[in-house]
């Protein structure tokens, strides 16, 4: 089996985040000796602030800070003790008052993150099901992880599709007692809602259904008595609903809240709700504080207040109205989204936005989908109507310079958020010494120029992919059909700065994936063979590994270069509405292509190690023995030299019918056992046209017994540059430990190389640790991704914790 390494969704997320607080976007610290809540001082510029999550501005009314002073002062700053045993003097008149809020049963908790791992694994039985909206809240898909340990089952459904939820009941229906959707009331990036009336309708249709709300969001500044979005809309909360709410953003105070009309489910929560149980209770000011706030919510003053806050949202909206800017969601909630695109445009814009003395949040993966960046501007009673025009006036002076500076247009932002407008801004062209040429076939490209670029590399010379056209089209299967386009971009000299190609088919979603986590869907793809697969615009192709991009570091127009590249691979990704573009096979540690890509929306992911072979200064096998290290010299003797009597090696440039069907059997018996890396099957075209071509010949492997078994073969292919390529390997697994056939055919691999005086082998992807042995140098590999959204990324991550 492939040792690979897999990529886990942390790892993606620290590298996004460090190139985040490196431009200066996160990681910030407020500054200053007292905060007013209509600024921030931020490394000694005071700022107008577009960024609380406080929308009523309650965390600086002096009735709580009054509150917080005179707990504190009568009972200290904390009351070191499980509610368990005893809670603090003040709870009881909390637990009352947030009673009286929402007319219900509730339990109040530290905070809503805690409140979930205390709640949901105790109101979720095992015979249960559970439904995620992918854009639910982080804490609460984290609670909902350790499920999967009791084998509650955890599905997901794209962002309010209210049709992939109904067919996830129905899936769940016969073998689950109670079926769990889990959404937030108000989704914190872009301001909108959950469809309710329509949820409630499905809870009719359906009465396994329950619905579990984290409205954090829409508390206070919506519903009677400020208990919310969700309650606004329901008004009485239904049996099977439990709602999440939180002191800790516009209540002004900390702490949240959970409501349910079951009685016995609160007393269950109560009584052992994990976090809820054994942690240290609320501080004494924090619950002096949300007593004040909540005594607020019960007078008819939060009506004011909402009011207050609901006017500022209006008069954002109607200045926002008289702009061009691209608000990806249009609604009365207090969260605003001014869609960037590229992470290097909204990196650009917050700073342009600073400088001019304005705080905004920048949403960037993972909350939003990387190529959804944008300005989370979000409207508070601090706000005042004239920094609001202030800022309004900003962003549509400083957006189209923001764009133009970062080789953007609004027509690209408005695609990659799904949007259709015509274009306004339109980026200028930097420089006139670079000439981007596009084709669709690699016959309209002179050969010496490819093969002196891209195509010194595995089997995707200029021949080679004259061939690769012609297979991978007109196939039975999708997935054995491939669109290819090819990119040349030369400087005022006519000298080649960047050459590439691309291809536009079908892939697996997950081919990096877990093993784990491929054989789960496999399962499910032998009813439905297209299942969680997507269309993908791809340097390179499914088949080809290796260095697929040839680009000039040392020219100084290298980026641009890039950037005319990428322009034209977004105009293909919309013309062929590809769901994914991956740009693979680049070398780890690259830092500028890293950094540059980044900025452009791509996320780095890990990709099976490469490995390559150059050292031919010997001249026999002894020679080449002893350049091999002490313990992979043992392994040789061991794993090769032992069996060297038992096996007989054939080199053949063509295979009898029985001869090539047995082989490509043998290639889909290692394809069978390698799901590490999760690829659609080769068709058997390829495997015909390799056993015509002069190019492509066949080291088999036979053992030397009665019948002359076929035990293995490695399918290789001679570049026009003296690269060595073995792409393809098949093996029959009743002998393959046996006779240690792989090593066997990477041994003789080198030796067939060394014969044909080749300068290099490039021998692909996986199973480094074996060609390492054979004194191959092993090379880490990444690929850059953007998805039109992170459902698909999301959702294997819940396969992989199965």
């Amino acid at each position: 089996m492939a040792k690979i390494k897999h990529n886990n969704l942390l790892d993606t997320v620290v590298s996004v985040m460090t190139n985040a607080k490196e431009s200066g976007a996160i990681h910030l610290y407020a500054e200053g000796d007292y905060m007013n809540g209509r600024q921030v001082q931020i490394k000694g510029k005071k700022l107008f602030h577009f960024g609380t999550t406080g929308y009523l501005g309650l965390e600086q009314d002096e009735r709580l800070k009054q509150g917080a002073i005179e707990a504190i002062q009568n009972y200290g700053t904390e009351f070191p003790l499980s509610k368990s045993y005893i809670s603090h003097p003040l709870y009881a008149e909390l637990e009352s008052l947030m009673t009286e809020i929402y007319g219900h049963p509730i339990v109040i908790t530290k905070n809503s993150t805690l409140g979930h791992f205390g709640v949901i694994p105790s109101v979720v039985n095992d015979g249960d099901g559970v439904i995620l909206d992918h854009q639910v809240h982080w804490s609460l898909q984290s609670a909902v992880a350790p499920l999967k340990l009791r084998s509650v089952p955890v599905e997901m459904i794209r962002h309010n599709n209210l049709d992939m939820l109904e067919d996830k009941i129905k899936k769940l229906q016969s073998r689950c007692q109670k079926i769990w959707y889990m959404a937030d009331g108000m989704y914190s990036m872009f301001g909108d809602y959950a469809p309710i009336e329509e949820l409630m309708m499905l809870c009719d249709k359906y009465p396994q259904l329950h619905i579990y709300f984290d409205d954090v969001h829409g508390m206070s500044w919506k519903g009677k008595h400020g208990s919310g979005y969700v309650m606004s809309i329901l008004k009485k909360l239904p049996d099977r609903v439990i709602l999440f709410g939180t002191m800790s953003k516009t209540f002004g105070a900390s702490g949240a809240v959970m409501v349910c009309k079951d009685k016995e489910i609160q007393q269950r929560v109560k009584n052992f709700g994990g976090p809820l149980t054994f942690s240290v209770q609320l501080e004494p000011g924090s619950v002096g504080a949300a007593i004040a706030s909540a005594k607020i919510h019960l007078s008819d003053e939060i009506y004011t207040l909402q009011d207050e806050l609901s006017k500022r949202i209006s008069y954002f909206n109607q200045c926002l109205s008289q702009t061009d800017l691209p608000i990806i969601v249009d609604n009365d909630s207090p969260v605003f989204y001014i869609g960037a695109g590229m992470p290097e445009t909204g990196f650009n814009l917050m700073s342009r936005l600073m400088r001019l003395g304005f705080y905004v949040n920048i949403g960037f993966f993972p909350a939003v989908p990387v190529k959804n960046t944008g300005m989370r501007i979000t409207i508070s009673r601090h706000n005042q109507k004239e920094e609001i025009k202030a800022l309004t006036d900003a962003l549509a002076e400083e957006f189209p310079k923001a764009l133009e500076e970062t080789g953007t247009t609004l027509e690209r932002i408005n695609f990659a958020f799904g949007k259709r407008t015509k274009p306004t801004h339109r980026s200028k062209v930097r420089s006139s010494k670079l000439n981007l040429q596009s084709f669709s076939s690699i016959t309209e490209i002179e050969t010496e120029l490819w093969n002196t670029t891209v195509g010194k590399n595995g089997f995707y010379d200029w021949n080679g992919l004259r061939d690769l056209e012609k297979i991978m089209s007109d196939q039975k299967y999708r997935e054995h059909n491939n669109q290819f386009y090819y990119f040349v971009v030369k400087d005022e000299n006519q000298k080649c700065v960047f050459a590439t190609f691309v291809s536009f088919g079908i892939w697996k979603e997950d081919m990096l994936a877990p093993q784990s986590v491929s054989i789960a869907l496999e399962k499910i793809r032998k009813d439905k063979p297209y299942y969680h697969t997507s269309t993908c615009l791809c340097l390179g192709s499914m088949i080809t590994e290796g260095d697929h991009l040839y680009l000039c570091e040392g020219s100084p127009y290298w980026k641009e270069a890039f950037n005319l590249f990428l322009d034209q691979l977004e105009k293909l990704e919309k013309r062929l509405n590809a769901q994914y573009v991956i740009l693979r096979d680049f070398p780890t540690k690259n830092e500028s292509i890293k950094s540059f890509l980044h900025k452009k929306g791509f996320v780095q992911v890990a990709m099976p190690e490469s490995a390559v072979y150059s050292n031919f200064k010997w001249n026999t096998q002894e020679e080449y023995i002893n350049t091999l290290s002490k313990r992979s010299r043992k392994h040789y003797r061991d794993d090769i030299e032992a069996y060297r009597d038992q096996v007989e090696i054939q080199i053949q440039q063509n295979l009898s019918k029985t001869e090539l069907d047995k082989s490509f059997q043998l290639y889909q018996a290692v394809k069978a056992n390698n799901i590490g890396l999760n690829t659609f099957s080769y068709p058997y075209a390829l495997f015909e046209h390799m056993n015509s071509s002069p190019q492509w010949e066949f080291i088999s492997l036979y053992l030397k017994d009665t019948e002359r078994t076929l035990a293995g073969v490695m399918f290789c292919y001679k570049n026009s540059n003296a690269i060595y390529a073995p792409a393809i390997v098949g093996m029959d697994y009743n002998y393959a430990r046996t006779y240690n056939v792989y090593r066997q055919l990477l041994f003789q691999t080198i030796l067939r190389a060394k014969d044909l005086s080749q300068s290099r082998i490039d021998f692909g992807l996986t199973a480094g640790f074996e060609k390492r042995k054979v004194g191959a140098k092993i090379v880490e590999k990444c690929a850059y991704i953007q998805a039109r959204d992170n459902f698909a990324l999301e959702a294997l991550d819940w396969l992989r914790k199965d």
